[in-house]
């Protein structure tokens, strides 16, 4: 069963995470708030989750919408192997499509057997050269997730990772307005802004949003009606400048 989301629902899944976890000052908050929006994105899903895991592969904060994901998380921890595990240790997206009789981690598979889990997706969460998590999905149906999956589910991974570790590793993140929040959710002419600060300065997507945000906060005005004015030229001079 393939679960690649369109674009369109893709790019409002990713702003309202972007907005929800933007807002939050606690990691295990944060953590909740992206593993709901992973649910949401997935709802023929039996639930999902988020682990944040240390460098010794210790779970340091963890968020999940239903049981039956606490009890397939405990049991990885607890035998120290399955496909979360796996995808934070070689950070590669781990598909599996048949729990029960998945040789990889004899163990775990027994205890999925026993929780009526099927099907499992996890994509590692990287920041750089730190992967610091997975995101995963259950399903006790086989053969719920594909590539098609895989490629969505990354795309939220990659997104949530740059925001999770900037929760983890500021100690006072910065708070940001409703306003700012609701500009975040209107992501098109953002993303179009976006994409023009990357390809005229040759900056990286985080730092195209730094600057996006730096811009609101100078003129007080929210993400969008930043975005609208260097995308119909009105704010193009100082790109090119690179104020």
């Amino acid at each position: 069963m393939s679960q690649q989301l369109p674009l369109d629902e893709l790019t409002l899944t990713l702003a309202r995470i972007r907005g929800l976890l933007l807002t939050e000052e606690k990691v295990d908050r944060a953590v909740q708030l992206l593993a709901e929006g992973v649910r949401d994105a997935f709802p023929g899903s039996a639930g999902a989750g988020v682990s944040l895991i240390d460098e010794q592969g210790n779970r340091t904060s963890a968020g999940a919408t239903d049981p039956l994901v606490i009890q397939g998380d405990q049991s990885q921890y607890r035998l120290g192997e399955g496909p979360c595990l796996s995808a934070w240790a070689t950070e590669q997206t781990v598909i599996v499509s048949n729990a029960g009789a998945d040789d990889r981690w004899p163990a775990w598979a027994e205890s999925a057997r026993e929780l009526n889990i099927a099907s499992v997706i996890s994509a590692p969460l990287i920041r750089g050269p730190r992967c610091f998590g997975a995101m995963k999905l259950y399903s006790a149906a086989g053969d719920a997730y594909d590539q098609n999956t895989a490629g969505s589910l990354e795309k939220l991974a990659a997104s949530a990772a740059i925001l999770l570790d900037n929760i983890q590793s500021t100690e006072t993140p910065k708070r940001f307005s409703e306003g700012l929040v609701e500009a975040l959710n209107s992501r098109d002419s953002i993303s179009r802004a976006q994409g023009y600060l990357m390809g005229q300065r040759g900056l990286t997507e985080e730092e195209a949003v730094r600057e996006l945000l730096n811009l609101s906060q100078e003129s007080k005005k929210s993400l969008a009606a930043v975005s609208a004015e260097i995308l119909g030229g009105g704010r193009r001079d100082r790109v090119h400048e690179g104020t």
